[in-house]
């Protein structure tokens, strides 16, 4: 298992990974970070947790977003095998980002 250093919001954070997914890790966090950035552009002086909070659900509100654009997708022609993986794809990540913000609320 690998572990990577990630940075958000001017903190250090150690993250562990599947060995090969540094990139893919960094990646995410670079997403985060841009979301910290956005709220933070809103005026937003909250505390690193709240903060971390706000971008969480900002994604999580994206992913819903998607989620409801694949049902209309769905709605309008047949579904593919690619269609359906990737459909598993986002209600995992969107699953995730929920479980990751309900950590965050806890803390």
């Amino acid at each position: 298992m690998a572990q990577l250093t990630v940075k958000i919001n001017g903190y250090a954070y150690t993250v562990a990974c599947a060995d090969g997914q540094e990139q893919h890790l960094q990646a995410m966090a670079e997403q985060v970070e841009s979301r910290v950035d956005r709220i933070r552009a809103l005026g937003s002086q909250s505390g690193e947790a709240r903060l971390l909070v706000q971008a969480a659900l900002l994604m999580a509100d994206e992913l819903h977003d998607l989620k409801l654009e694949m049902a209309a997708l769905r709605r309008t022609r047949p579904i593919t095998a690619e269609d359906g993986a990737l459909n598993d794809r986002l209600s995992a990540l969107a699953d995730r980002a929920e479980e990751i913000a309900a950590t965050l609320e806890r803390h």
